[in-house]
């Protein structure tokens, strides 16, 4: 791994450990304003190495969440997110995990774990990915919601509480 990559990774982690908790507070509930051609446009390798647009995804609602397999909060709250995809994926639910790790680490941890929706894979770019969305320290956990036209309506710094995450997932499903 390069000198530049490993400096990511040591940043990302340093300020997950000790910058995340207060952020949450600061950016829970709140709307990020951006339009749907300039969040949507980017892609992300699959574990089979195939890049995956997330424009995609677009037209349900779509939650990225980015985590790393090295972030304690992050492998916490997975099992919590595959319950809301089974309870919410016929209703238009789509979460998608965007892990800061190489794919080889990420598909051990998939299967390990049998994570049940989509997973892609990156490093470097998956840091300035969420600086686009609005996480300026690059902590993780990080999520976000996008509602079905696009648009970002929530972003969550930090461990996401199932009723918390439920809640919100509620108030942007749109009845079937």
């Amino acid at each position: 791994m390069s000198g530049a990559r490993w400096a990511v990774f040591g940043l990302v982690g340093a300020l997950a450990g000790g910058g995340g908790y207060w952020l949450q507070h600061a950016q829970e509930g709140a709307a990020v304003a951006a339009t749907p051609a300039s969040v949507l446009d980017a892609s992300f390798k699959d574990l089979a190495g195939q890049p995956q647009r997330l424009d995609a995804w677009q037209g349900k609602l779509l939650v990225l969440n980015f985590w790393a397999t090295w972030c304690p909060p992050c492998v916490k709250e997975m099992p919590a997110f595959m319950r809301l995809q089974q309870k919410y994926g016929t209703q238009g639910l789509q979460f998608v995990g965007i892990a800061l790790d190489t794919r080889e680490e990420v598909a051990k941890f998939v299967a390990d774990h049998r994570i049940d929706f989509p997973i892609l894979a990156g490093e470097e770019d998956v840091a300035v990915y969420m600086q686009r969305l609005g996480n300026g320290i690059g902590a993780l956990p990080f999520t976000v919601v996008f509602d079905p036209s696009g648009a970002v309506r929530h972003t969550h710094q930090g461990e996401w509480p199932e009723t918390d995450a439920e809640a919100v997932i509620q108030s942007w499903l749109v009845p079937r």
